[in-house]
């Protein structure tokens, strides 16, 4: 309002402008149409919009879309956009590649180049906002923060872009619709407890024990499982807010009867309500294998049995590389328009 009484202008074209910024979320000062030609230009001398654009689509058969995204400097992200019969779901990038190079997951192959600033993440979801309503004829109604990087190393910019989602003057999705995603980085999820967030966690657990665990996510080194356990259970305490596993299965790692009892152990150490069983989903340079079905059985089984709330989850988009674990920002020309 400051910058916008300086220029000379009544105070009301600050709102104008934030509405084109959060509501509408314009990709140019030239397109704010209720400004007087005289104020977009002097707008336009000091100030450019970040938009972040789609650079290429590629459609699966099974209706998901996974977007590769163009930032403003030129790095590029994918985002995916995943319709069920209930729900329309986009799962949403935090940073540029990753730093964690979980052994099983195409991003951890690349390097981090840097985060995602907040109102890049805002805008991954406003453009699956509108792909969802041209693609499905309905809107989203709930983001993931799974996509390529470690939102909680991310932090700032990731709580700032949940806070502009749910805002009523922004997005005014609900913050129970949304889900944050970490590897584990135990002394930020306990932040998370400390701030008091009103979105709901994920844990990519993967293991039940700390050697397993280690092998499979170098971050297990210094969030081991146990410092998993106290931060989780913090988290809770303070927020309340609900708590998914995710656990991937592959074959003669982690699919024993064995491990099974060791998730058990986890499950029942935290206030966790779910535990998300997941295939595995091929990559390239990743020498891992899906478990046999009887397997998948078996440990589902074991599960049931000892009362966990799991739930075998199949991937979606596996025919062009937007499953769990395969976004690796391939190039665009691969890429259907």
């Amino acid at each position: 309002m400051e910058l916008i009484q300086n220029m000379g202008e009544p105070k009301f074209r600050a709102a104008q402008i934030w509405e084109w910024l959060w509501k509408k979320h314009v990709g140019s000062i030239e397109e704010m149409s209720n400004l007087s030609k005289a104020l977009r230009q002097k707008l336009s001398a000091e100030f450019f919009i970040p938009k972040v654009r789609i650079h290429h689509s590629q459609f699966s058969s099974d209706g998901t879309i996974k977007n590769r995204l163009e930032l403003h400097d030129g790095q590029f992200v994918e985002s995916v956009l995943i319709p069920t019969e209930k729900r329309v779901t986009v799962c949403v990038s935090s940073q540029v590649g990753c730093s964690l190079a979980c052994k099983f997951c195409a991003t951890g192959f690349l390097k981090r180049i840097r985060n995602i600033d907040f109102d890049e993440i805002v805008d991954e979801v406003s453009l699956a906002q509108a792909q969802a309503l041209e693609h499905y004829g309905r809107p989203l109604t709930n983001i993931v923060y799974m996509g390529m990087g470690e939102p909680l190393l991310n932090y700032r910019n990731v709580l700032a872009s949940v806070e502009r989602i749910t805002a009523a003057d922004g997005l005014g999705m609900s913050p129970r619709r949304i889900t944050v995603s970490t590897a584990g980085v135990s002394k930020m999820i306990y932040q998370l407890g400390e701030d008091e967030v009103k979105f709901k966690l994920a844990l990519s657990l993967h293991a039940g024990s700390d050697e397993k665990r280690s092998q499979l996510m170098p971050i297990n080194d210094t969030s081991d499982i146990a410092s998993l356990v106290a931060a989780l259970n913090h988290f809770y305490k303070k927020t309340g807010n609900e708590i998914t596993l995710e656990y991937i299965l592959f074959k003669g790692i982690n699919d024993t009867l064995d491990d099974a009892d060791k998730l058990v152990k986890f499950f029942r150490q935290v206030p966790a309500d779910l535990v998300n069983i997941i295939e595995y989903n091929t990559i390239e340079g990743a020498d891992f294998q899906k478990p046999e079905e009887l397997d998948v059985a078996a440990f589902m089984k074991y599960l049931e049995t000892k009362r966990v709330n799991a739930r075998l989850r199949r991937s979606r988009g596996k025919d062009i590389d937007a499953a769990c674990g395969q976004l690796a920002n391939v190039d665009g020309a691969q890429m259907k328009a």
